[in-house]
């Protein structure tokens, strides 16, 4: 076959590592990712980047756990290599704490990561206010360093990268033989998937060098994320929520807020402040579609939809997405000899 032309739409962490997967697995394919913002200005940049999950209600369990073990399995393999500090991936350890015994002590991604047991009582005398906690070691990984990591592992690739803003799929429907959709929020407009909406989430960088371990409290509002420039903490998850810019009485509540998890903090420097929109959905959007567009039959593969999940499952789901682009490049076959 000669050369299918694939477009990625989308410049975070969910479209570089598909752009990544299809540009290295399918060399006869020519890849160009489109999009508006790259890093250091996509949501993605912003996000803490450790590896946590929640169950999603309609998605078979055993392709959630393949999601996150594949992500993990990726970054594990970056963070033990010369690429670590490069790449921004790093192992770190630490604690989920819990105020109540959760009905699920042990999460369904409890086998991927290292060492996962309950903490004793002698650690969880550390939390006063907390009855449960799960100890183990997982990954952050700094999208700030990995976005441009990825790109040059993309462009080594083959790939091709194009600034521009995607307004409607009619666009690209006479240069691109499939198209991949990874614009996140974006995909409101782009597919008018209403089923898409805005999760709020607001960081702050911290300089506290002497925090080695993690703290993430119950429903995960409250954490404290160890880094290898600074310290993440926070947060916010306000559904619906458009806003961009800091809110002074969130940046107070989370410093309160950790600081009760961590005493230290409140002697530690402000480095930043960030805000970003996650993009939420009920359930990914990992499938495949085809489009009329202009007299033409179109590839679309989605893949977006990951919420506050993005890092956790990037790799996992671009992986699926490449499985799709197969399954259209074979269509696209049999058609081809009809």
């Amino acid at each position: 076959m000669k050369s299918v032309r694939v477009a990625v739409v989308g410049a975070g962490v969910i479209g570089f590592s598909t752009a990544v997967c299809v540009a290295e697995a399918l060399p006869f394919c020519s890849v160009t990712l489109l999009a508006e913002k790259f890093s250091p200005d996509t949501t993605s940049d912003g996000a803490a980047g450790i590896l946590f999950a929640e169950r999603f209600p309609d998605i078979p369990l055993e392709r959630q756990k393949r999601w996150f073990k594949d992500s993990f399995n990726h970054l594990l393999a970056i963070a033990q290599s010369q690429h670590s500090a490069e790449a921004g991936v790093m192992l770190s350890s630490g604690w989920h704490i819990f105020k109540e015994v959760p009905a699920d002590k042990k999460p369904f991604w409890s086998e991927s990561v290292i060492g996962f047991r309950f903490m004793t009582e002698g650690e969880l005398k550390r939390f006063p206010d907390h009855k449960f906690g799960q100890a183990f070691t997982t990954i952050k990984c700094e999208c700030s360093s990995y976005l441009p990591w990825l790109e040059k592992r993309f462009r080594k690739a083959g790939g091709q990268v194009e600034q521009r803003m995607v307004k409607s799929l009619h666009e690209l429907s006479n240069s691109f033989d499939i198209i991949v959709n990874c614009s996140g929020l974006g995909s409101k407009t782009l597919v008018g998937d209403n089923k898409v909406y805005p999760v709020r989430g607001q960081v702050l960088k911290v300089k506290a060098p002497w925090l080695q371990h993690f703290i993430r409290d119950g429903d995960g509002k409250t954490y404290i994320y160890p880094g290898i420039h600074s310290v993440t903490i926070g947060g916010t998850r306000q559904e619906g929520d458009w806003r961009l810019q800091v809110d002074e009485g969130d940046t107070k509540s989370i410093l309160v807020r950790c600081s009760r998890l961590e005493p230290s903090l409140s002697k530690a420097n402000v480095l930043g402040e960030w805000v970003g929109l996650r993009p939420s959905r009920k359930n990914p959007r990992v499938e495949r579609e085809e489009v009329h567009l202009q007299g033409r039959r179109l590839h679309v593969v989605h893949n977006y939809g990951h919420g506050g999940w993005g890092v956790t499952l990037a790799w996992g789901t671009a992986l699926d997405a490449l499985g799709l682009v197969r399954q259209c490049l074979h269509e696209m076959l049999l058609q081809a000899k009809l």
